[in-house]
C-alpha cells in the first residue's frame, strides 16, 4: 500500500510558465516525453531561475491541469508577483488534499515518480476520497546530497 496522508490547505497561487500537451491522454509515453522536454527546457534557459527570484519558498511546482479542453502542464512557483514569461496564475483551491511523499535523483525523476504514484496507486486505493479535477503539482520542496525530495498535491472530496 502507497505512503500518503490528507491535508488541509489553505488557498495558494502559483504563477507558472506552461505549454499544452498534444500527446493522446492515453499516450504516457508520449505525455512523460512531452513533460521531461519542457523540464529540461526551462531549467536550461533560465527561466526557472527567474520564477525562483520570485517566489515566497523554495518550492518548485509542477502542475497538470485541464484549461479550455486541454492538457497543460506548468512549471511555476508560489508568488504574488509576476513576470512577462509567465503564461498562468493557477489558483489552487483552499481544501482537503492527498499528500504522497517521495524521493529520488533528480527533479524530473521525482515528480514523474509522485505523478505516476498517486493516480496509478494511491487514488486507485483510496476508497472515501476522489480527485476533484482541477490542478494537481509534483512539489519539489528540496535537495540533500543529491537526494530530492517532494510531494504530490492533489485536491479531493470525500465520497458522501
Amino acid at each position: 500500500m502507497a505512503n500518503y496522508d490528507f491535508e488541509d490547505k489553505q488557498e495558494f497561487t502559483v504563477l507558472g510558465i506552461g505549454v499544452e500537451l498534444k500527446s493522446d491522454y492515453r499516450d504516457q509515453e508520449g505525455l512523460n516525453r512531452e513533460k521531461e522536454d519542457f523540464f529540461n527546457q526551462v531549467i536550461q534557459n533560465g527561466t526557472v531561475a527567474k520564477l525562483k527570484e520570485i517566489a515566497k519558498n523554495d518550492y518548485l511546482f509542477v502542475v497538470n491541469d485541464a484549461v479550455d479542453d486541454k492538457m497543460m502542464h506548468y512549471i511555476g512557483v508560489e508568488t504574488d508577483q509576476e513576470v512577462p514569461e509567465a503564461t498562468r496564475m493557477i489558483p489552487f483551491p483552499a481544501g482537503k488534499y492527498i499528500v504522497v511523499p517521495g524521493e529520488a535523483s533528480s527533479q524530473y525523476a521525482l515528480t514523474e515518480q509522485l505523478t505516476n504514484q498517486t493516480f496509478s496507486e494511491v487514488l486507485y486505493e483510496e476508497k472515501e476520497y476522489s480527485y476533484v479535477d482541477g490542478p494537481n503539482a509534483a512539489v519539489i520542496m528540496g535537495e540533500a546530497e543529491g537526494i530530492f525530495v517532494g510531494e504530490m498535491w492533489v485536491p479531493v472530496i470525500k465520497h458522501s
